[in-house]
């Protein structure tokens, strides 16, 4: 059986290097969307979920967070923490701000003195930082004006996480990589079985002595491997060319990132089962694609989204390996942090990949 598998993977493989669209697809297009997208790309932001650490428990400070909340732009109904747990809900993506008030805070300001709060921003998305902070600066100083009256004593001490520098590009190559590994294999497994189909030579593997294990197992292997490839390119020019720090554990990425393949290629093979050309697995998995990309959080928040779109993002697959990718890259995520993403991946793989075997199994049986 293994001699079948490596000989129907030789097979795959020799495919994709004579085909010379499929290179251009498989090797070109992907490298030009990732210079395409991590230059040009951004995005805005609001309801911004914000932790608060109030150390004065005082009327003004009580205030000045409900100024915060005002509009729609900070979120701070959460549960009053501790600096710890701020930490934590960072690292799990719950806060995108911590905010900071120190003891004396009411004090000073009745006495016209000098207050430093705290104000903690993940940078992992550098636009939404800087919102962010510009928004918070204008609040501050429009409650000095309002309890005051003069020139505002509150002083803003800015701290941003994970991404100091500010750049953009943190947050797009990242994401870029969970699109590029999702998209080439859906597209180059949906393909390649339907490609059989046109030609003839589908039928022709059904009558030799293939099991249906060795058969699949021979057209999804490759695809796998390529996608590898293509991630591993992705992620040397993200460190290398766009000197984007890589914080966390490149093995844990990588395993989490074969978990997450067999969402791909289950994908991948179900798309073929419903194809009769390749201009029809082209089209589907487009369809699919590009509702898995909007709804990943890729280019916009999903808290923006509207309250619908946002429980049909849990059904995106795409969404758990986004912030997957994410934190390990930026924020040097572990899995304990990782694990509800790691269990709806698992859940989502065993799901669509054991399906579409079954499914792809009928088909050729």
């Amino acid at each position: 059986m293994v001699r079948t598998i490596l000989a129907l993977m030789k097979k795959e493989f020799l495919q994709v290097i004579r085909d010379s669209n499929m290179l251009r697809m498989v090797f070109l297009m992907p490298i030009v969307q990732l210079f395409l997208l991590g230059y040009v790309a951004s995005t805005d932001v609001k309801l911004i979920s914000t932790a608060v650490y109030d150390d004065d428990r005082s009327g003004l400070s009580r205030e000045y967070v409900r100024s915060l909340s005002a509009g729609e732009y900070f979120i701070t109904d959460t549960p009053e923490i501790s600096l710890l747990e701020a930490e934590r809900g960072f690292r799990e993506s719950r806060y995108e701000v911590a905010l900071i008030i120190p003891r004396g805070f009411s004090r000073k300001l009745q006495e016209s003195k000098q207050v430093k709060i705290g104000l903690m921003v993940d940078g992992t998305n550098a636009n939404s930082a800087s919102i962010a902070l510009g928004y918070a600066n204008v609040i501050t100083r429009q409650f000095n004006e309002r309890v005051t009256g003069f020139s505002p004593p509150i002083t803003l001490r800015q701290k941003r996480l994970y991404n100091p520098e500010g750049e953009s590009v943190y947050f797009m190559v990242p994401g870029i990589v969970a699109t590029l590994l999702t998209m080439i294999t859906m597209l180059l497994t949906s393909m390649a079985i339907v490609r059989e189909r046109e030609i003839g030579t589908l039928e022709q593997l059904m009558v030799t002595p293939i099991s249906t294990t060795a058969l699949i197992l021979g057209k999804t292997i490759p695809f796998a491997l390529i996608g590898f490839l293509e991630m591993s390119v992705a992620l040397f020019l993200g460190v290398t060319w766009f000197r984007i720090p890589f914080a966390g554990s490149w093995g844990l990425l990588y395993a989490l990132s074969f978990l997450f393949l067999f969402t791909t290629l289950g994908t991948g093979m179900f798309i073929s089962t419903i194809s009769t050309t390749q201009q029809q697995a082209m089209f589907l998995t487009w369809f699919f694609a590009i509702f898995a990309i909007m709804t990943s959080g890729f280019f916009a928040p999903i808290a923006n989204m509207p309250r619908s779109i946002q429980y049909l993002t849990y059904l995106n697959p795409l969404r758990y390996f986004m912030t997957t990718v994410r934190g390990i890259m930026m924020k040097g995520a572990s899995l304990d942090v990782l694990y509800p993403q790691v269990m709806a991946m698992i859940i989502f793989g065993i799901t669509i990949f054991t399906f579409s075997w079954l499914r792809f199994s009928k088909r050729v049986k």
